[in-house]
């Protein structure tokens, strides 16, 4: 208990001096009991509650708790109530023990929070009620490629033996096609009786067919057990190979549009307007002085009219100076016409791009099959009109036959069609000239348009044929030239290069 404070000395004998009260102490002793009430209080609310007892249908409910003491206030009530709640949810602290005092929270080693992420990390267990993915494919997930183990085998004894033997014997045989491909050229013979030197044997499943085929032969298609149809093994897939796409020939063949052309009467009426227009500004050129007058214009006819009294004392010198003018205004002219024509170069210039251009839409292909060109002025129009037509290909000579292949424009082509089929007579001939003579002195016989007598050959049944026509991707040909063939063989392999030895055998079918 506090000890009381003496009074002063000075004071005792003041009747109207008021006591000093004590109020420090009053409240702080005040404050002592209210605490000491909420700890009672709490130590209450933290004791474990009955059994609920179940009460009668006729039984009166129990009556409230008592209210708590008039003394405690409403915010120590609050408190109270707050700290009990705590402590009955935590449940770390046993009913009827000691209060322990809660802990800060301290900070946690690194080791600990990395250990607390990776819990938090951890994938939690799938749920029940998880709906499955429709377009999760468990196909697409990696996994780890497992090499698949092979057994030991053993090879037969001649395995490597026997296709030694075979390559070799493929060898001999390609030697003695060779060589008998060879002796054929030489002797002008046919090629073609290689189909009958060696009739192999049909193999026992086609290599189309083995990826389709569990076995090597075809036993086994009564089997569908046997066959690789369905499944991962197969070679069917649902996949579809598209070609690559190839740009419309119909926008390569685009007609230009051309200017429209006039009637002459419609071409008359505007040269008039503009002449017209050109007069009106030389004239008013000459009235602000930028342009001197031209001179009269003096004819036969109106000669007397102008020249009025010169005419009259000299005539002859008129007439002469008046004959002058003319033929000097008939030469500008003829030089204003020159002026405005193309050069020869610009004329073959214009022809060479319409050339050009006309190819650059599509090419096409002639073959023409002669009996003989022995007549050196047939082989002359073949060459030079194919030159200047722009045209690739060329003209294989041969005892039996001759080859002309032509590629190039539409145009083009159809004018050189008309030129061999139409306006080169075939069966001409003539007696070449001393130059001639000279220039055919190392030809064949049979290229030559006279005998081995002297005599002038008769090509009366000499002609030529359309052997095909049609359009084709790309040129066959670089430039035009010319072969000769002394054999058919020589003839087809020369055209096998080009991938088109077919013309030869199509045009020795044709009567």
């Amino acid at each position: 208990m506090a000890a009381e404070k003496r009074p002063h000395p000075s004071d005792q004998g003041d009747p109207n001096k008021r006591p000093k009260s004590d109020a420090f102490a009053a409240a702080k002793a005040k404050a002592a009991e209210i605490a000491a009430k909420a700890r009672a209080r709490a130590a209450a609310s933290k004791a474990p509650e009955p059994a609920p007892v179940r009460q009668s249908q006729g039984a009166s409910p129990a009556p409230p708790s008592a209210a708590p003491a008039g003394g405690l206030s409403r915010l120590d009530a609050i408190r109270a109530r707050i700290a009990a709640q705590n402590a009955s949810s935590s449940g770390s602290i046993v009913s009827g023990g000691p209060v322990t005092p809660v802990e800060p929270p301290r900070p946690s080693a690194t080791l600990d929070i990395r250990r607390t992420d990776a819990k938090a990390r951890a994938p939690s267990p799938k749920r029940e009620d998880e709906k499955p993915n429709p377009y999760f494919d468990p196909k697409a997930v990696s996994t780890g490629r497992v090499r698949a183990t092979r057994q030991l085998q053993f090879n037969e004894v001649g395995k490597y033996t026997e296709q030694g033997s075979k390559l070799r014997a493929q060898q001999r045989l390609e030697q003695i096609k060779k060589t008998l491909a060879m002796q054929a050229r030489r002797a002008g013979l046919d090629e073609n009786s290689e189909r009958g030197f060696l009739v192999q044997t049909p193999p026992d499943v086609e290599w189309w067919d083995e990826g389709l085929l569990e076995e090597k032969t075809y036993d086994c298609l009564d089997d569908p057990a046997k066959l690789k149809l369905h499944g991962d093994d197969t070679v069917i897939t649902l996949y579809v190979q598209h070609p690559s796409y190839l740009k419309a020939p119909q926008d390569q063949r685009l007609i230009v549009t051309k200017p429209m052309y006039l009637t002459p009467k419609e071409q008359a009426k505007l040269r008039r307007m503009r002449r017209a227009e050109e007069i009106k500004e030389q004239q008013a050129k000459i009235r602000l002085g930028l342009e001197p007058p031209p001179p009269p214009k003096v004819k036969r006819g109106n000669m007397m009219r102008v020249m009025g009294e010169q005419a009259i004392a000299d005539p002859t010198a008129v007439e002469m100076m008046v004959e002058s003018q003319i033929q000097e205004r008939h030469d500008n002219h003829l030089a204003a016409n020159e002026e405005r024509k193309l050069t020869k170069e610009q004329r073959h210039a214009k022809i060479e791009e319409q050339q050009q251009k006309d190819a650059a839409k599509a090419l096409y292909m002639c073959v023409f099959k002669i009996d003989t060109l022995a007549f050196g002025q047939h082989r002359y129009k073949i060459d030079n009109n194919a030159k200047q037509m722009a045209l690739t290909g060329i003209t294989l000579f041969n005892p039996n036959m001759n080859l002309v292949i032509v590629e190039g424009g539409i145009h083009s082509v159809n004018k050189y069609k008309k030129l061999m089929l139409q306006r080169i007579k075939w069966s001409d001939n003539a007696p070449p000239t001393d130059i001639q003579m000279e220039k055919q002195a190392s030809d064949p016989q049979w290229m030559k348009s006279f005998d081995e007598e002297g005599n002038l050959k008769d090509l009366s049944y000499n002609k030529c044929k359309l052997v095909f026509e049609g359009e084709v991707k790309e040129r066959a040909f670089r430039k035009w030239g010319s072969k000769t063939c002394e054999t058919d063989g020589e003839a087809k392999h020369f055209l096998s290069r080009n991938k088109i030895d077919s013309l030869w055998a199509l045009a020795q079918s044709l009567e």
